[in-house]
C-alpha cells in the first residue's frame, strides 16, 4: 500500500491512497477500499485493514460514506460512534462530506476523477473531508461544509488549512453545454475556470480553490495537488479512463 501524504499540520495525518499494494484484482487492482463500486467485499475489507494498520487504528475508526454527488454533510460525534454498524451504514448513506472534532477517527471520501478536499481547523481541532464532483462543486459543497463546521465547532475559515487532492484536470474534463451552463448560471468566473476546445472543459481544481478562497481560507493555506487522475491512471483510479466499474482512491484525514 502506498500513500500520497500532505504535510499540513503535526496534529493531523492527511493522505490519498495510491492504487498499488493491495489485494483487489482486475479493474480494481490492487488497492481499492471502496465497497460501493463492485469490488469483491473480502478484498475491500483486507485493503481497509492494511490502511488501518498503517494508521494505527481499528477498522471501526475508518469512516467512508456512500456518496451520491449531493451536499449532505455528516458529523461524526459520540452519537455516531456509539451506533451499531447497521445504524452507521444508514447514517453514511447519501453523504458527500464528513466532519469531526474527535481524534483517532479517519474520515475519508472516495474518488476516481472527482475532487477530494480536506479541511483542518487548528483552533477548534476539527476536520472535514469532502467529495466534490462537478455536481457537488456547482452546488458549493465546500461552502456548505464550512458552514456546518462553523455551526458545529465554531470554525472560522480564516484559521483553516485545506488540501485539494488528485482529480481530473481541465484538459481531460470535457463536459456538455448543459454542464457549462450550470456553472455559468451559478456565477462561476467562466473565463477563469473553463476552456473551449472541441467542447467545453471545466477546471474543477480551480472551481473548488476559488470556493475555499471566497469562503475566507487564505490562498497560502490551500494546497492544490494538481495531480490528474486521468493522466496518472496507473497510480490513481480514473473512472473516465478505466470505466465506472473500477476502483476508487481514498482521501482521508485523522487527528492525533
Amino acid at each position: 500500500m502506498e500513500l500520497e501524504e500532505y504535510d499540513i499540520s503535526p496534529q493531523v495525518r492527511a493522505f490519498t491512497t495510491h492504487r498499488q499494494g493491495g489485494y483487489s484484482v482486475g479493474a480494481y487492482s490492487s488497492f481499492n477500499a471502496n465497497s460501493f463500486c463492485g469490488d469483491d467485499e473480502i478484498n475491500v475489507r483486507r485493503n481497509r485493514e492494511l490502511l488501518c494498520s498503517d494508521l494505527g487504528i481499528s477498522s471501526d475508526r475508518l469512516i467512508i460514506p456512500h456518496q451520491i454527488h449531493k451536499t449532505l454533510t455528516l458529523k461524526v460525534d459520540e452519537k455516531f460512534i456509539s451506533s451499531c454498524p447497521e445504524e452507521r451504514a444508514m447514517l453514511l448513506d447519501g453523504v458527500d462530506a464528513i466532519t469531526t472534532d474527535i481524534p483517532g477517527y479517519c474520515i475519508c471520501v472516495s474518488t476516481a476523477d472527482c475532487i477530494p478536499i480536506l479541511i483542518y481547523d487548528p483552533v477548534h481541532h476539527a476536520t472535514s473531508s469532502i467529495h466534490a464532483g462537478w455536481r457537488g462543486t456547482v452546488s458549493s459543497i465546500c461552502k456548505h461544509t464550512l458552514n456546518e463546521m462553523l455551526k458545529n465547532y465554531g470554525t472560522a475559515p480564516q484559521s483553516c488549512v485545506a488540501v485539494i487532492g488528485p482529480g481530473i484536470s481541465l484538459k481531460n474534463f470535457e463536459v456538455g453545454d448543459e454542464v457549462y451552463t450550470q456553472f455559468q448560471e451559478r456565477g462561476f468566473p467562466m473565463e477563469q475556470i473553463s476552456r473551449h476546445y472541441k467542447k467545453w472543459h471545466i477546471d474543477l481544481f480551480e472551481c473548488n480553490r476559488l470556493q475555499l478562497l471566497n469562503a475566507g481560507i487564505d490562498a497560502s493555506h490551500i494546497h492544490v495537488s494538481r495531480i490528474c487522475t486521468y493522466d496518472n491512471h496507473e497510480k490513481f483510479f480514473s473512472a473516465r479512463r478505466l470505466g465506472i466499474n473500477s476502483g476508487r482512491i481514498l482521501t482521508g484525514i485523522i487527528m492525533k
